[in-house]
């Protein structure tokens, strides 16, 4: 039986048999059993990684050090409000930090990153993912929006109807109204600023 361990765009974590490309964590939010208590962090760093890190190990969410939480691609990472790892994924941490930096006009640290990316993610005293509505028009690519109730990331002209197993075809992307955003407003802008997320193989935009 699958573990509570997949994130979906909307922030769910949810058991789901199918593999994602990133993995990443919060802290440590199982129980002994491998099971999800109440709590979906216990820290402000939310962080995605790479799978395999130097050949190491371990049997999934074990131990005390951190629960393992997966994910379909960046894309799907961002939208529950994680930013690349600086230890596993440095390459993509200091492109993703030139980006903020382009857009906000200061270079954060980590933790000024985690800060504000906590306070635009999560409604406050709630588990409950923050969305807001933007034009769909002026939304960069590799963002991700809920489309007739279903999360669609978007490319240039097209976007990609989300499901835990990969991305169904590409449908047009309506160039009027407005859209409700999954993605955080400050990973919207790095995105705007010229980051591109690694996306699934299943994405073609």
């Amino acid at each position: 039986m699958p573990l509570q361990n997949r994130v979906l765009p909307t922030g769910e974590i949810v058991a789901d048999p199918a593999r994602g490309t990133l993995t990443g964590n919060r802290g440590i939010i199982h129980r002994p059993n491998r099971t999800l208590g109440t709590s979906r962090w216990s820290h402000h760093a939310w962080i995605c990684c790479v799978l395999d890190w130097q050949g190491r190990k371990r049997p999934v969410m074990t131990g005390r050090k951190w629960t393992e939480l997966f994910f379909l691609d960046e894309a799907v990472a961002f939208a529950a409000g994680h930013r690349p790892c600086g230890y596993c994924r440095r390459a993509a941490y200091q492109q993703f930090v030139t980006a903020w930096t382009k857009a906000a006009g200061d270079r954060p640290s980590a933790k000024e990153m985690d800060k504000v990316l906590h306070c635009a993610r999560i409604i406050p005293r709630s588990r409950t993912q923050q969305t807001y509505q933007a034009p769909l028009a002026d939304l960069p690519s590799g963002a991700t929006v809920l489309h007739d109730n279903q999360p669609h990331v978007l490319g240039e002209g097209r976007m990609h109807p989300y499901q835990p197993t990969g991305y169904l075809p590409a449908i047009d992307r309506p160039t009027t109204g407005h859209t409700t955003v999954l993605t955080p407003r400050p990973i919207v802008a790095v995105l705007r600023a010229g980051y591109r997320p690694a996306l699934h193989p299943s994405a073609t935009l």
